[in-house]
């Protein structure tokens, strides 16, 4: 979710492509946080790793 300069209305919604937290684009702090892998936006580097590991289970368990 995208707050504009003067905080009145709301631009857009940006949602962790894991856990669906919503990524606010003028916090310092979410930009920091914020990672993006595979083209998905992501609020932190636990989330990326926990796709991966998810993947990786899913392949495994596919053979």
């Amino acid at each position: 979710m995208k707050f504009s300069l003067n905080g009145l209305y709301i631009e857009s919604y940006t949602k962790c492509a894991n856990c669906g937290v919503l990524i606010y684009e003028a916090s310092a702090e979410d930009a920091a946080r914020k990672k993006t892998h595979d083209g998905q936006t992501y609020c932190s580097q636990e989330c990326v790793d926990w796709k991966i590991e998810r993947d990786a289970r899913h392949a495994e368990a596919a053979h």
